[in-house]
């Protein structure tokens, strides 16, 4: 009979299914098993409810919790069970002996349990003219190799092995001799789908001789390390098992090629010999190190953080002065300040070779482009970007990385973000460093007082790599919302640029040149003849949007394009050019409404100025007075400082009230009551005193205030005008509103020069240095 015949029955039957794990089951051998999963208990129920009769099979991949059809082999074993037992948990364990070979023929159902319809393999019998004298060869081979590998690889709970009988066939030596020993589940289906039984016992005696020959290097291993075994080495004994199998195959021959591709990379980076003799002992340990050590992988991957570092690897492009100005202009409108630094250092670089680099901290509220103008500053200057994100930083390990005795380190994403860039000399954001925290983890802001300071950086130590890396050629650059929240002493390291809001002309002229430009190409609108004009713009900045910078502006001009897109698309007749009249069907109603000058002049309002985060706001204060019994009531929200700032101000008045002919008990008879408008908003801060002194007096007086002039400043109880700040926002409101007339005081002269010059020639200003200067100007 040919090796490779196979009969199958026409015969089928059907039989619940169990998908095995691994578990080897031949025909006429005899397997315990634990069942635990649902469809198999299930199937398992089946089975004894008929006639004790099911079909095993092994899935593909034993990770699978829930297999289906496809995932499990198509040929298997018909078994009968014998016995259940029920185990400690929700587990079964099933004693079954193999019947016969069988092949899937189709699933019949995969729930609640597996059913199947399977074909049954006919068992081939070789008669005795058949057996030859290979088979009677191949079964002796058999034989001895599986009483070999028994004697040398003994396994509890089995039985000892005999040999076999004279006539036993072929088939049944095989599939008994693989049931002995251990095969994987590859290994296990080839047996099982060789239904040829002199294929099959030639591949049982090929997988006997394997498992038997390595039994034996095995026991030579054992008995290796048997001599050497003392009390001490007996917890090494694993390792020296997997230490002498790597050595035969070669595999620290690798560890010692890696070392020396180390030491290749070291030399070729000319470090300073301290950082040298350090990493080249790191290199040396590892190289000494067995493969299956703990401290291996760490090594490898801090030698390969150090080497991979750009130590002296400088990817900046050279620009011209004249270069980097355009680029800087091309990028930004406005922010003055900002450009001017820039192209200042690179004069300087230029003249004096100097290498380290300016530590710039910008501060300005949401939107005015700080971390844009970053990006545009490391193009400026030829250098690569690097941005972290500061927001919400807790731990120190952030900025300078885990120590190596932690499981898991790695180094700090600022050795990390420099390693990634392949440049020793980026422009590297700190973004938002105002909102950075600190825990029991640390404080990340201590641990920046060295990166941020020239004179330390050049040594910056990450705990990980435990050397010293030079930041100082490293342009460091941080965005702030406000220095009230960053430490002293890290702000004392920092450069800082104050960036203002924009005023309206610079928001149109960046909506013109780019805002408009960047989302009519990110719509598909460039060549589709859209346009927003100029009163639009102007309208869309004054009615629906009140910020400091453009972000806001933007998400506008989006939602118009987005409403032309549809026009668009729905093949609507152009042109496409919105106009300011129809700004509201397309954003609705307007949001925002500026405060108009006053149509008359009054008796005790005045008009002053504030500062807010999106900007400058005018704020009228009225004063009234009342018969009573000298109280002071304060409404519109006011925070301490105002409230101080009113009685301040009150104060100073009683002091002069002799020279305004009021009644001297004036205080005592009538009741003065201060309100601000717009009492759902908070209000604070000391610059609202000279107006609440105007207003007070007026309102004592009946002297009207003057509707065409607004003022700003703190008031003290001698009557001086004291700086405040905010001033630019607070001129550009009072601009808006149409006052031409602003009184400030005498010591913030200095703050007009950053007021736009086209602005600043429209306004006269009052310089103050007492309140009777105020007085004398604001009431008729």
């Amino acid at each position: 009979m040919a090796d490779d015949q196979t009969i199958e029955t026409k015969k089928t039957e059907i039989l619940p299914l169990i998908a095995l794990r691994g578990v080897s089951v031949f025909p006429a051998t005899e397997v315990r098993f634990d069942v635990g999963r649902e469809k198999s208990v299930q199937a398992l129920e089946k089975a004894l409810n008929e006639n004790s009769t099911l079909f095993l099979t092994n899935q593909k991949d034993m990770d699978i919790d829930l297999p289906v059809g496809k995932d499990l082999y198509t040929t298997g074993t018909v078994v009968r069970v014998k016995r259940v037992l029920r185990m400690p948990g929700e587990h079964l364990r099933v004693h079954v002996q193999g019947q016969y070979r069988a092949k899937i023929k189709r699933i019949i159902q995969e729930n609640p349990y597996f059913a199947c319809e399977v074909t049954p393999i006919e068992e081939l019998t070789v008669e005795p003219s058949g057996m030859t004298t290979e088979v009677h060869a191949l079964i002796r081979t058999c034989e001895e190799l599986l009483g070999q590998y028994k004697t040398i690889h003994p396994v509890p709970g089995t039985e000892d092995f005999h040999g076999f009988s004279k006539d036993v066939q072929p088939g049944y030596a095989a599939d008994y001799a693989a049931s002995q020993i251990e095969l994987n589940l590859e290994d296990y289906q080839k047996v099982l789908a060789a239904t040829a039984p002199l294929r099959r016992l030639r591949l049982v005696v090929k997988l006997l001789g394997k498992e038997t020959r390595i039994a034996e290097y095995e026991k030579e291993l054992n008995a290796k390390l048997q001599a050497k075994l003392t009390k001490a080495q007996k917890e090494n004994y694993l390792r020296e098992q997997m230490h002498n199998i790597q050595e035969e195959l070669g595999q620290n021959d690798d560890i010692r090629s890696e070392a020396e591709e180390w030491s290749k990379k070291l030399k070729k980076l000319k470090l300073s010999s301290e950082i040298t003799e350090k990493i080249q002992k790191d290199i040396d340990r590892a190289s000494r190190l067995p493969s299956y050590s703990s401290d291996l992988p760490v090594l490898r991957t801090l030698l390969e953080t150090v080497l991979e570092l750009p130590w002296n690897k400088s990817l900046t492009e050279p620009r011209t002065i004249e270069q980097s100005q355009q680029i800087l202009e091309e990028d930004h409108y406005g922010l003055e300040k900002v450009k001017e630094r820039i192209i200042e250092f690179l004069a300087v670089q230029k003249l004096a070779g100097m290498e380290k680099s300016p530590i710039l901290c910008l501060v300005g509220p949401p939107g005015v482009g700080k971390t844009s103008i970053a990006k545009s500053i490391a193009r400026a200057t030829g250098r690569k970007f690097v941005r972290m994100s500061l927001g919400g930083v807790r731990d120190e390990a952030e900025i300078r990385g885990h120590r190596r005795t932690y499981v898991g380190a790695i180094p700090g994403r600022i050795i990390t973000s420099i390693r990634d860039c392949k440049s020793c000399d980026p422009v590297f954001l700190f973004d938002e460093i105002d909102k950075i925290g600190a825990d029991y983890k640390g404080d990340p802001a201590a641990a920046l007082l060295e990166v941020l300071d020239p004179e330390q950086n050049k040594d910056f130590v990450d705990h990980y790599l435990e050397v010293p890396f030079d930041l100082s050629r490293v342009m460091f650059i941080t965005t702030a919302n406000t220095t009230d929240t960053i430490p002293r002493p890290l702000l004392d390291r920092m450069e800082i640029i104050e960036l203002s809001s924009y005023t309206g002309e610079e928001k149109l002229n960046i909506a013109k040149k780019y805002l408009v430009p960047k989302q009519l190409k990110a719509h598909g609108l460039e060549d589709r003849g859209a346009e927003i004009t100029e009163d639009a713009l102007q309208e869309i900045i004054n009615s629906y949007t009140r910020e400091s910078g453009v972000r806001g502006l933007e998400k506008q001009i989006a939602q118009v394009c987005r409403k032309i897109v549809l026009k668009v698309v729905k093949e609507e007749p152009g042109p496409y050019t919105v106009t300011a009249d129809q700004l509201e069907a397309l954003l609705g109603k307007k949001r925002y409404f500026y405060d108009k000058q006053l149509q008359q002049n009054e008796v005790g309002v005045a008009t002053g100025l504030a500062w807010t985060s999106v900007g400058g706001e005018t704020l009228f204060i009225e004063t009234s007075v009342l018969p009573g019994t000298g109280q002071i009531v304060l409404t519109g929200q006011l925070g301490d400082v105002m409230k101080e700032s009113a009685k301040t101000a009150i104060s100073y008045v009683r002091s002069v009230a002799s020279l305004y002919q009021l009644e001297e008990d004036f205080y005592k008879t009538k009741d003065i009551h201060i309100h601000i408008p717009e009492g759902a908003t908070p209000k604070d801060g000391p610059s609202a005193g000279v107006t609440m002194c105007i207003s007070v007096l007026s309102a004592l007086t009946g002297r009207p205030v003057r509707k065409d002039i607004a003022m700003t400043g703190e008031i003290s109880l001698r009557g001086r005008i004291l700086p405040v700040g905010g001033i630019k926002e607070k001129l550009l409101a009072a601009h808006r509103m149409g006052i031409r007339k602003i009184m400030l005081p005498e010591e913030n002269s200095a703050d007009l020069q950053e007021l736009p010059a086209n602005i600043r020639e429209q306004l006269e200003f009052v310089l103050l240095k007492t309140a009777e200067d105020a007085i004398r100007e604001a009431l008729l």
